[in-house]
């Protein structure tokens, strides 16, 4: 089956003091034998390492150099997110060793199972021979997922501390506001008429207050070899909070683009739900509706929210590429993607809001 991964040589700029870390390893017995290191290409905001020391493989995860937004990029908090986590929700993998000791490699990091299965990017690889009717079990079977993280009781959990709760909605607005102006760039739109829509169009309360991804998209779901139409591991928990759940399911619609989408969106995509047998995001939003048990009269908000969002969280890394504090080139396009997404969201309001 294609290698999906995408693990390679490490960058220069990401790389690793290895004797540092193989001491720390076997510290905590982890040492197996002569390592070595790959890098993940798939992130664009953590970094993520594939580590094989004598034959046993372990995924480290550490923060980007450089600038970074306040409180983006904690390790050690997605690490306790996870091990909390775990118990209640399987798909979680087991976390191996933290350190928050910076003089190892420079910032904290974690090390955590490697969960051995299949990751889709773009598309779906043709050795699959997937029809129509399995890719539409997939598409359910991955927000199925989703739809169950929603659902746990966070009063049977130990991670009441990982949120505010109440108000979640209001704060990511005005979040997400100040976070696209702080990382503004002379060729990126301040896009201030999206800015002020979401803040005079937000619901006055949240739905519900559940444990919440907030990054939720096909390239974080490990799927079974032996089934790759079962969701075996959820991956990237750095942005999970206690929040409102139709925030989390705006957030990921926005990276749910269509085969009737325009070329740019296409350009975009780093998922198969181009695909038959996706559903749509109009069908996904019913869907979860459905699976929930929660009612959704009109979902525009959150859909403008979440698109808005994924500019700002783009707008960010471009900041950091332009100021060369990343040489990583799939970020050139970035200053373009985040004009583009505001754009669409001003597309979205005038057609519907």
């Amino acid at each position: 089956m294609a290698d999906t991964e995408q693990v390679g040589a490490v960058r220069e700029e990401d790389k690793l003091d290895e004797a540092a870390l193989a001491e720390f390893l076997n510290s905590l017995s982890l040492y197996k034998g002569e390592m070595a290191i790959k890098q993940f290409s798939g992130g664009a905001s953590n970094l993520t390492y594939l580590v094989d020391s004598g034959g046993f493989e372990m995924v480290l995860r550490r923060p980007p150099s450089g600038r970074k937004a306040k409180s983006a990029h904690d390790m050690i908090r997605e690490a306790r997110i996870m091990d909390s986590l775990k118990p209640h929700y399987p798909k979680v993998p087991e976390i191996l060793a933290v350190c928050e000791d910076e003089s190892i490699l420079g910032t904290p990091f974690y090390i955590m199972q490697r969960m051995d299965g299949i990751i889709l990017r773009r598309d779906i690889p043709e050795d699959m021979n997937l029809t129509e009717g399995q890719v539409r079990e997939l598409c359910s079977n991955v927000l199925d997922a989703f739809i169950d993280l929603h659902a746990i009781e966070i009063s049977k959990t130990e991670l009441g501390w990982i949120g505010k709760g109440e108000g979640y909605t209001a704060r990511q607005v005005e979040g997400w506001n100040k976070r696209f102006t702080d990382a503004l760039t002379d060729d990126v739109d301040l896009f201030k008429d999206v800015q002020d829509w979401l803040e005079k169009n937000m619901p006055p309360h949240d739905v519900a207050t559940c444990i919440i991804h907030n990054d939720w998209r096909f390239d974080n779901v490990v799927l079974d070899k032996s089934n790759p139409l079962e969701v075996e591991g959820v991956l990237d928990w750095e942005m999970a909070t206690l929040g409102d759940p139709l925030m989390d399911l705006g957030a990921t619609l926005a990276y749910w683009v269509e085969a009737e989408d325009d070329q740019i969106f296409h350009m975009m995509r780093r998922q198969p739900t181009q695909v038959a047998g996706m559903m749509s995001r109009d069908e996904v939003v019913a869907y979860y509706a459905d699976r929930s048990g929660r009612t959704i009269d009109d979902f525009t908000f959150y859909e403008v929210y979440g698109l808005f969002r994924l500019a700002g969280i783009i707008q960010q890394i471009w900041w950091r590429y332009k100021a060369g504090q990343t040489t990583n080139p799939a970020f050139k396009t970035f200053g373009m993607a985040a004009n583009y997404l505001g754009n669409r969201c001003r597309k979205i309001i005038s057609e519907r809001g």
